[in-house]
């Protein structure tokens, strides 16, 4: 039996086990163990090129692996995103590019390991200067198809480099809305430096109401509005990120600010609060902005025309549910780095399908370069491969490792099997296909394999920036 038919059976076998038996007692509203709503990924053979369509970006932030009833949340009811993905893909084996937030942003917007800029050497960028983030002359996923001709726009999330020194403006979006920092206030808009932090392009912007529903009005306009070009749409929520406030919890915003406001610091972490009560309903309200926007995309005539990706930045943190993996947020464990990962385009990919091969943050940039007919800049190849002919034109899957770096931090995906080193500095081995709980360490069993893996990660680190 082949590599790809076992980890096929595996996968089909782990949806039973999250969809269907841990949360059996309480069935999600769409259930991907059933044989009758998902099958294995199969790709299609498109005659001629493919049309250029519009690119809807949207990333979560810190939502983990299985907290979306798709992927067998157990409490969390998300029928948006998982009528998305019966729209189309939904992938196993998704992969951030890092286990931290800014990096896995840089890699998005550069198609490159964050290691190799400066600004993805902070795990994360926490504050203003004017080295950490995208250096002004760097091509961009939005420079490299504005070039070509598309209308480009962010909302939401930066997070890659602050004002006075760095913009999305200045680097190939045509528009922005949102936050540079890392996480804010849902309601006052305060950041973790304690500064007011809503922005229209380089403008402050006031606004007090709940930023979940801010960001999604302004997409929704975007995406009703007059295009006469293709188009991306960068859509970075904050949700479900720190503090723990839903859109009924202004109280909590306001004690949150007030403490911020006498000099206390880290507040906005929010080790004091939240539930899993709290965490549910700003995913089920993250799942019903999915929702509305999907409906004005669809109202639009825009539908058919448009490539819609969600994922997330990184792994789940506290009130995540990340099952059947170890670790989460900041950690390369694959509860860290494994993200809920969705794709479709109505007509040009089929439906309720199943896809296992591992893909990584910058394999989507090169993938969206090549939809809109972009190149890469030769100067600076890009680290990730284009899935179009995979998924599009019925090739197969790209041999490639998958490498993260982090501070502390190693591990390299070969096929099924896993090298890590954690922050105990030991080597680690695992094989992701019998073992996605990465608990049976097999590098004294198979050294010369670990070897291998370990000298493929130093190879690429060499070519990286040093800490």
């Amino acid at each position: 039996m082949s590599e790809t038919e076992i980890s096929r059976r595996r996968f089909v076998k782990l949806a039973g086990a999250t969809g269907a038996g841990v949360a059996a007692a309480t069935a999600p509203a769409w259930t991907p163990a059933s044989a009758s709503d998902e099958r294995p990924f199969r790709p299609r053979r498109h005659g001629g090129r493919l049309p250029r369509p519009n690119l809807l970006v949207i990333l979560a932030d810190d939502l983990g692996w299985a907290d979306l009833s798709a992927y067998g949340a157990p409490r969390i009811r998300t029928p948006n995103l998982d009528r998305l993905a019966a729209s189309g893909l939904r992938f196993t084996d998704g992969y951030s590019a890092s286990a931290v937030c800014s990096p896995t942003r840089f890699g998005l917007y550069t198609g490159r390991y964050p290691g190799r800029l400066a600004g993805g050497l902070k795990e994360p960028i926490a504050a203003p200067n004017e080295i950490d983030g995208i250096p002004l002359d760097h091509p961009t996923l939005a420079s490299l198809l504005h070039a070509q001709g598309y209308e480009t726009a962010l909302i939401g999330k930066w997070h890659c480099g602050y004002l006075p020194w760095f913009s999305p403006t200045r680097l190939g979006w045509e528009s922005f809305f949102g936050n540079f920092s890392g996480g804010l206030d849902y309601f006052s808009k305060i950041n973790h430096n304690g500064a007011y932090d809503l922005y229209e392009d380089e403008v402050e912007y006031r606004d007090l109401r709940y930023y979940t529903q801010i960001v999604t009005e302004r997409a929704t306009r975007f995406l009703h509005g007059r295009h006469e070009r293709p188009w991306l749409l960068n859509l970075n929520f904050t949700t479900p990120h720190w503090p723990w406030e839903g859109p009924g919890d202004r109280a909590v915003s306001d004690e949150l600010t007030q403490r911020i406001a006498a000099g206390e610091r880290n507040v906005l972490f929010h080790y004091d609060g939240g539930s899993l009560e709290t965490y549910r309903e700003m995913v089920e309200d993250l799942d019903d902005a999915i929702g509305t926007l999907l409906k004005a995309l669809r109202r639009s005539g825009q539908l058919d025309d448009t490539v819609v990706f969600f994922a997330s930045d990184n792994g789940g943190e506290r009130y995540s549910y990340t099952w059947p993996f170890s670790g989460a947020k900041g950690s390369l464990n694959e509860g860290g780095i494994r993200v809920p990962t969705l794709l479709s385009w109505p007509g040009k990919l089929p439906s309720r399908e199943v896809v296992d091969t591992p893909v990584h943050t910058t394999d989507w940039t090169a993938t969206f370069l090549e939809l809109g007919g972009a190149r890469p800049d030769p100067a600076r190849p890009l680290d990730g491969v284009s899935l179009v002919d995979h998924l599009f034109r019925g090739r197969p899957a790209p041999q490639r490792d998958l490498f993260w770096r982090m501070r502390g931090a190693r591990a390299l995906r070969r096929g099924s099997l896993k090298y890590l080193r954690g922050a105990d500095g030991t080597d680690h081995l695992y094989d992701l296909g019998a073992d996605s709980l990465e608990q049976a360490d097999l590098a004294r069993r198979r050294p010369a394999e670990l070897a291998e893996l370990r000298g493929a990660w130093e190879a690429v680190d060499a070519t990286l920036l040093p800490y």
